[in-house]
């Protein structure tokens, strides 16, 4: 699994008529592969969760999700396991299918939950405007350590 995750002040989703909104906290678009399993998702669920880029009093970035009670919102984002080495279309074979990533993605959602953070969702699949302040700005990019990235761009190691 890869995830783009963005500090922000405030972030929300639209997709027909679903919304949701979330204030200070984290926004994370998550990527399934096709070798990704429920592991690299509680993997990556715990190191969100507990990733220490929020400033302390100092101003040092040492406080994680959990210590300065902020939500997430996560949103599946499949063309973060684009193959773009050769040409300029992107390829796509190493995205999970469509029943494999919503399953994980829903994982991922849940283990997020269960470790003490708020967490909205976007709608898997669906085409959505997402509206976000990034805050500092901090953008940081997670591989799960089970998927190689070499595997990632669908070479063989």
């Amino acid at each position: 699994m890869i995830a783009v995750v963005q500090r922000v002040s405030q972030a929300s989703v639209v997709a027909g008529s679903y919304s949701a909104h979330i204030d200070r906290g984290v926004l994370i678009l998550i990527g399934v592969a096709r070798n990704d399993a429920a592991a690299q998702a509680e993997e990556l669920a715990a190191k969100v969760a507990h990733l220490r880029i929020f400033e302390d009093p100092k101003g040092k970035m040492n406080l994680s999700l959990l210590d300065v009670k902020g939500a997430a919102l996560v949103v599946s984002q499949f063309t973060l396991t684009a193959n773009t080495d050769r040409g300029r279309r992107p390829g796509f074979d190493q995205a999970a299918p469509a029943v494999q990533a919503s399953a994980l993605y829903e994982h991922f959602v849940a283990h997020l939950q269960a470790a003490g953070v708020p967490t909205q969702t976007g709608v898997f699949g669906a085409p959505m405007a997402v509206q976000l302040t990034n805050d500092g700005p901090v953008t940081l990019i997670l591989k799960s350590k089970g998927v190689p990235a070499t595997e990632m761009k669908g070479k063989r190691s």
